[in-house]
């Protein structure tokens, strides 16, 4: 099958160099429509659906490639291969952080600059690494996922969108989430809390730009500042924001922030 139609590939944008937007856990390409527009003047903007997400083909889903991360990296370097574009710079939320970091350290060529939105290489408290959650506080929230999916959305998604997001984009996030496949949701859940990345990060030699919100309480400015220490040629912006969702509920700042970075960085169309 064509790959652009199984991630459900789209453009737009007047700019011959390419900005990539891959979205987080319980989103899909949508989630990028207060960002992305506003780098369609310059850039060549690429969304896509990661396999089981949004509009991508559902029946391309493997159970045994998408245990880990690693079969949604593979993903990404095959798709950005098949785009056949210059090197681009790539914007993942969450969880799309890490997949870019671990394609970006197979295939550095394809990637020009990392932006990373409220990313996490272990979300697990390990002696003085705070990931954010306890083992058996998560195991528990896993455990809640894995009973009943729809009422675990409902529970948590107001949580992830911090106080700061107005009420409909609450219920945007909520229905998003709610149209995932829940033997999908619980699988990639799994492969995204309890994955560990650490001792991975000495390897990207992309350089990258780590945006991270104030307030979260599944990506700590903790975590943000780990990636920062650990990423060679990193720089950390962490934005006056609650929650999980920086493109969402502060899309100016963040559309602020990695403009600032792709100027100074001298990256242009």
């Amino acid at each position: 099958m064509n790959i652009l139609h199984r991630h459900h590939v789209s453009f737009y944008g007047s700019g011959s160099q390419p900005i990539v937007f891959s979205h987080g856990f319980g989103t899909d390409q949508h989630a990028w429509q207060y960002v992305a527009p506003a780098f369609a003047a310059r850039h060549q903007v690429v969304l896509f659906d990661l396999v089981g997400a949004g509009s991508s083909d559902k029946t391309a889903y493997d159970f045994t490639r998408y245990s880990t991360l690693e079969g949604y990296a593979d993903d990404l370097v095959d798709l950005l291969r098949a785009l056949q574009r210059p090197k681009v710079v790539y914007v993942g939320h969450s969880v799309s952080g890490m997949i870019g970091v671990l394609a970006a350290i197979r295939a550095p060529e394809l990637f020009e600059r990392l932006i990373l939105l409220a990313a996490s290489p272990c979300y697990i408290n390990d002696g003085d690494y705070l990931g954010g959650f306890e083992p058996a506080d998560l195991e528990e929230l896993l455990g809640f996922l894995d009973q009943d999916y729809r009422a675990w959305s409902h529970t948590v998604v107001p949580t992830l969108v911090g106080g700061d997001m107005r009420p409909e984009l609450v219920d945007e996030v909520l229905a998003s989430f709610t149209r995932v496949d829940p033997a999908i949701a619980r699988q990639f859940a799994r492969a995204t809390f309890l994955s560990d990345y650490r001792a991975q990060l000495n390897q990207l030699q992309v350089p990258s730009l780590i945006i991270q919100c104030a307030e979260d309480s599944v990506a700590p400015t903790e975590v943000g500042r780990y990636l920062h220490a650990n990423l060679a040629g990193s720089t950390l912006d962490i934005l006056n924001t609650t929650g999980h969702y920086p493109h969402l509920n502060a899309s100016v700042a963040t559309i602020a922030s990695m403009e600032r970075y792709l100027r100074t960085s001298r990256i242009s169309a």
